[in-house]
């Protein structure tokens, strides 16, 4: 049996995904297929690494040195053909922390800030919470696809904004950014003197066909005018053990975002969290190749199973993340109906379409990072509750 393929039970773990499935869809019937971490076993060596490390028996303050450093840089040329200098690296426990400490470190208070709509929920918070001002750039359906529209992009960048957050691969619509838009957007951004937070924590989970570009990789004048945050998290489930970095290659940029961190307390990684991040990046290739052909596998069987079955639900075909945005509005439901209809009738789990903003009402996000009788079990209780309410 793969080891993709091995059912997990992760009951009585703290997970957030499976203990706490009553308290947030009311009923412990429900399939938790939402949040974004995979029921997988990591790596082997991450798992030896850590248990190695945990042999020890002391965890003391614990740096990130020149080796982690290294790992870290030698991951992004070997995956990304970006060539990082490792003096522009800040750690941090995650993305979403980083955002907020960038929000408060490089902009001020009532600055605007650009997001390209439906986009992961947290971006909304980091603006709102530090008194910032949301500007929308919707993305349009193109065919089933996702666009960006820019003429409007440009349109909003001229009426003053101070930052854009860039996602990307994009979540929740899979996209991931050819390298004609990236340049696109970082050339206007440039031009109206706007910088560039860019969110790329799911770099590496890129469908074949497809590649990831980081922006900042783009040039020098683009390096200079980006912050990109990333993560082993994703790529090798190790949410758990935050663990994330920023590249930062605008000197003055890194002072204020390090001392920003410093500002909060922020000093230092987890001992374990570093121990993985290390040994996904140094020993974690031949795993995440395997994973890759997995995620493929699964996206092809939930387009054809549901696509060949209704016409109720099309599923946006995602170029990365293990995330899949489902257009439910054939299903002729409100969206408050919709939810209802996927946790009551089909006793599944998924994220609500309009946390990810107004335009994703009458979609949902589902996870396909778990083994395939998993997978198989939501698709068929979505597919039954469509059939009993034909």
């Amino acid at each position: 049996m793969s080891r993709f393929n091995q059912v997990t039970d992760r009951m009585n773990t703290r997970s957030v995904k499976w203990d706490l499935t009553e308290s947030l869809f009311k009923s412990e019937e429900v399939l938790p297929m939402w949040v974004a971490d995979m029921d997988f076993q990591i790596p082997k060596a991450v798992t030896d690494a850590i248990a190695d490390r945990a042999a020890h028996g002391i965890f003391g303050y614990t740096v990130t040195d020149e080796k982690i450093h290294q790992s870290i840089k030698n991951w992004l040329s070997k995956q990304h053909d970006w060539n990082i200098n490792t003096k522009w690296l800040s750690y941090s426990p995650g993305v979403v922390p980083s955002l907020h400490t960038m929000m408060e470190a490089l902009t001020d208070k009532d600055d605007q800030i650009l997001i390209q709509t439906p986009v992961y929920p947290p971006f909304y918070d980091v603006i709102k919470n530090h008194e910032r001002t949301i500007v929308k750039n919707p993305l349009h359906q193109q065919d089933g696809k996702y666009e960006i529209d820019f003429d409007d992009f440009e349109k909003k960048l001229k009426q003053g904004v101070k930052a854009f957050i860039l996602c990307n691969p994009h979540n929740p619509v899979g996209r991931v950014w050819t390298k004609e838009e990236l340049q696109k957007m970082a050339n206007l951004c440039l031009k109206h003197n706007v910088m560039i937070f860019s969110d790329e924590i799911h770099a590496d989970l890129i469908f074949p066909g497809h590649k990831h570009i980081p922006i900042a990789s783009l040039s020098d004048d683009i390096a200079q005018s980006t912050i990109t945050c990333l993560s082993p998290t994703k790529t090798f489930n190790l949410a758990g053990l935050q663990v994330s970095y920023i590249v930062t290659p605008d000197a003055e940029y890194r002072k204020k975002v390090n001392d920003q961190f410093g500002l909060q307390g922020i000093k230092m990684l987890n001992t374990l969290g570093i121990t993985a991040l290390e040994a996904a990046y140094d020993h974690g290739d031949e795993w995440l190749e395997e994973l890759i052909s997995v995620l493929e596998d699964h996206k092809k069987y939930l387009m054809d199973t549901i696509h060949s079955q209704t016409n109720q639900i099309q599923v946006v075909e995602p170029e990365g993340t293990y995330l899949v945005w489902l257009d439910c509005r054939g299903l002729g439901l409100s969206h408050e109906e919709l939810k209802s209809f996927m946790q009551e009738k089909a006793k599944i789990g998924l994220n609500d379409g309009a946390s990810f903003g107004e335009e994703g009402e009458g979609f949902m996000r589902i996870n396909i990072a778990c083994p395939r009788p998993i997978l198989e079990d939501g698709v068929q209780r979505i597919l039954q509750a469509i059939h009993s309410k034909e």
